[in-house]
Order: structure tokens, then C-alpha cells, then sequence
């Protein structure tokens, strides 16, 4: 079975590990917060891993630099409510500063990847316009 383009990409690869760092930690959540931060949380974590891989989707350069820019924004999401959660006392700072690093890490990683994907489509419309 020959993977799709998706997931070649390290950024998604990185992403997913985030989004599983995610659920373990969130996992110690209180219960009550089942259907509020947890749940948010989550979605957001997974958004960044989707909209990459929809990105890749789409035809035209600009359309998978927007999901990437989405990427990014929920990629913002998970780190505000990381903060969130250590603000309520849900996670230790310890933990939220172990995590960190690999949000850096993705946010660096998309953000090479949009500049790669804008560049590539001026490149293609200045040859177009030729």
C-alpha cells in the first residue's frame, strides 16, 4: 500500500505525536471537564494533523497554504489551552513546559512549510505571466 503525500510529511508525522501526547495528558482532566477543555483540546490537537493532511488535497498552492495557516492557528489553540490548564491547576508547569518544545517544533515546521507553499505558487504565476 503506497502512502499518500500526507504522510511523508514530518510535520504531520510530529503532529500526530501530538495529538497523542495530548490525549494522555488530558486524560487526568477532571470529569466534569469531559465535554469542555478536555474535548476542546482534543479537536484542536487532531485539527492540526487534518488540516495538513487536507491540505495536501487541495490543487493550487494557495489552497494548501491556507490549510496550513489553519494548521498553525489550531496548532495556537492547543498551546493557549495548555495554558489554560495549567492556569486551573489541570496540568503542572512541568508538564506544559515538557510539551512546549515539540509545539515549537511543529509551529517551526509549518511555517517553513506555508512559506515553501507561497513560493511556489509565485514562482508558477510569475512563469504564467511571462
Amino acid at each position: 500500500m503506497r502512502p499518500f503525500s500526507f504522510e511523508k510529511l514530518d510535520v504531520w508525522q510530529r503532529s500526530r505525536l501530538l495529538t497523542e501526547n495530548i490525549y494522555k495528558l488530558s486524560g487526568d482532566f477532571p470529569p466534569e471537564e469531559r465535554y469542555g477543555l478536555t474535548s476542546q483540546l482534543r479537536r484542536s490537537a487532531v485539527s492540526v494533523s487534518s488540516n495538513i493532511a487536507e491540505g495536501t488535497s487541495r490543487h493550487s498552492g494557495k489552497d494548501k497554504a491556507r490549510f496550513t495557516e489553519i494548521a498553525y492557528g489550531s496548532l495556537m489553540e492547543v498551546l493557549n489551552q495548555l495554558i489554560t490548564a495549567n492556569d486551573l491547576e489541570f496540568i503542572k508547569e512541568s508538564e506544559l513546559n515538557e510539551i512546549r518544545p515539540l509545539i515549537e517544533e511543529i509551529g517551526n515546521k509549518l511555517n517553513a512549510l506555508y512559506n515553501f507553499q507561497i513560493n511556489r505558487t509565485n514562482r508558477t504565476n510569475k512563469q504564467i505571466h511571462q
